[in-house]
């Protein structure tokens, strides 16, 4: 049996997120950063310039005019909206040349999209200022899945095969397989990479919203995302999905459960060219 804990300190010789986030976040956090900092480091990752300008003139923005350079697009899209969209980036860039044996990563990172383009949905149905954050967690929501089999690929494969067959929720037969679940798991590689605590918070809480304490909120809108983007994969009715969801949550975010249907159907249609553009390797 493992810890959450023992699983991710063994990613970080696997997958780590490039230095220059880092220095990225320290420009934010810093009382003398500036946009002229923050898109001077951003240029010198190639890779990084390129998916920034790529997704600021995308219809995922969706501005009216094509911003040519970094610079220009920073004041747009803000300093920390700017951040989500480095980290966003790095991830998938972190991830990129790893393919762990029985994980169809096409098919992961498109469930991961699902979640975050529903989860970003979601956000602004509900006027959460923080829904390029919100996005970027949905994004990471599933991670705790990708440590298991590339730590202990055996147990996490019995895991999913105990919940496939029906037996029970895939998070319980990791509980008892494992030693921790997926939610855990994630929230233990967000602590190890030092990302904001509300990432780790958020994601450690997903199953069992009410455990996130002041950003419940948050943890109850990806719970609902997790929930379509399982549906979505096992070509679920919305209907069979819905009744999963406990009627409180709906209450709290202040939404309708038909909500339900809209969000899966915006994720959907957008899901195929927000894969393409963050996951260009996987399609």
């Amino acid at each position: 049996m493992y810890s959450a804990p023992e699983l991710a300190s063994n990613i970080e010789s696997l997958a780590a997120l490039p230095t220059v986030y880092y220095r990225v976040r320290e420009q934010l956090e810093s009382p003398d950063g500036s946009i002229a900092k923050v898109a001077r480091l951003v240029e010198t990752d190639p890779a990084l310039t390129t998916g920034v300008l790529k997704l600021v003139n995308s219809a995922f923005y969706g501005f009216c005019r094509k911003i040519e350079s970094v610079e220009r697009a920073i004041p747009i899209l803000g300093l920390y909206q700017t951040h989500e969209l480095v980290l966003a980036i790095s991830v998938s860039s972190a991830f990129a040349g790893i393919r762990p044996q029985n994980m169809d990563m096409k098919q992961f990172w498109q469930g991961s999209m699902m979640t975050a383009l529903a989860a970003r949905e979601l956000a602004h149905a509900t006027c959460n200022p923080a829904s390029e954050r919100l996005f970027v967690i949905g994004l990471l929501a599933d991670i705790g899945h990708l440590v298991m089999y590339l730590t202990v690929p055996d147990l996490a494969i019995s895991a999913q095969n105990a919940a496939d067959a029906g037996c029970e929720p895939l998070h319980e037969a990791e509980r008892r397989i494992v030693g921790c679940d997926f939610a855990e798991a994630g929230a233990a590689l967000m602590d190890n990479w030092n990302l904001p605590p509300s990432f780790a918070e958020i994601i450690g809480a997903q199953i069992s919203p009410q455990l996130a304490g002041d950003h419940a909120p948050e943890a109850e809108a990806l719970h609902v995302a997790h929930t379509i983007s399982n549906a979505d994969r096992h070509n679920e009715p919305s209907d069979t999905a819905l009744a999963r969801i406990a009627p409180h949550i709906w209450i709290n975010l202040g939404l309708a459960p038909d909500s339900f249907t809209r969000v899966r159907a915006f994720a959907e249609m957008n899901l195929s060219a927000c894969t393409a553009m963050f996951f260009p390797q996987h399609q």
